[in-house]
């Protein structure tokens, strides 16, 4: 049986999913996040995927997501990078908490998410080196690139200066996997992505994978393309991800 149990690690709120059976022992971590919108329930499919295969699956909402919502979530969209920067910002938090009162075995640490939540993965991957594995479901290793494409999208950024908008791309540079891969350091990363995607574009996904494939530093890079799929995460993604880590961490 899989237990869910709701938490707060210094003020976050998370849901954690493991087998009731070893919810005491250390185990192998993986912290997946939600997409733009979402909340830690909306996951559970993955987490719970996750967890079958003998996990510790924590799943945290996100700046003004889920129990952290201030307003409509919508009305933050000019505050996305801001929302992904502190998700990246909390994820020694998290990890601290589980090293000191449960333990994770061998130090094995994944993370992975769905849409903003690969996103945030992708910039995780690109900051931490503690970070054993990671796998991305409908994200983006390009968020420079991504930027500009929000910010042409949304309403009122006409009006914002230049040099403001200049100062913020630039700070996204510090996460952007796409233009430091070699910080993938030869680890297991994974990405999925639908080629009918509108939200999230499958080319500068799989454009970055054709670009560092067969480099030593990606020599344990994969991806799988989902030909039609659109902007959601199937069930058989799902259990590819839960598979992939299973595997990575020889659970």
């Amino acid at each position: 049986m899989i237990e869910i149990t709701t938490k707060e690690i210094a003020g976050l709120p998370v849901l954690e999913l493991v087998s009731a059976t070893k919810k005491a022992e250390a185990l192998p971590l993986v912290i997946f996040y939600h997409g733009w919108t979402g909340c830690k329930e909306k996951v559970l499919m993955e987490g719970y995927e996750l967890a079958k295969r003998g996990l510790r699956v924590v799943s945290p909402d996100a700046k003004f997501h889920g129990q952290r919502q201030v307003g409509e979530t919508i009305t933050h969209r000019q505050e996305f990078w801001e929302i992904v920067a502190s998700s990246v910002k909390e994820f020694p938090t998290l990890v601290a908490y589980y090293q000191k009162n449960i333990g994770i075995k061998e130090n094995k640490l994944g993370v992975s998410g769905l849409s903003m939540g690969a996103i945030t993965t992708c910039a995780l991957l690109t900051v931490y080196e503690q970070i054993t594995a990671g796998v991305s479901l409908m994200g983006s290793p390009c968020p420079v690139e991504f930027a500009h494409r929000l910010i042409a999208e949304l309403p009122g950024t006409a009006e914002l200066p230049a040099e403001y908008i200049a100062e913020q791309l630039q700070q996204l540079e510090v996460i952007d996997l796409s233009r430091q891969p070699e910080k993938i350091a030869g680890r297991p990363v994974h990405f999925w992505h639908g080629t009918a995607d509108e939200v999230v574009l499958y080319g500068p996904d799989h454009a970055f994978y054709e670009q560092i494939k067969g480099k030593p530093f990606a020599r344990n890079v994969t991806f799988t393309t989902a030909e039609g799929q659109g902007h959601k995460v199937s069930y058989q993604a799902a259990v590819e991800m839960a598979e992939k880590f299973a595997e990575y961490f020889n659970v």
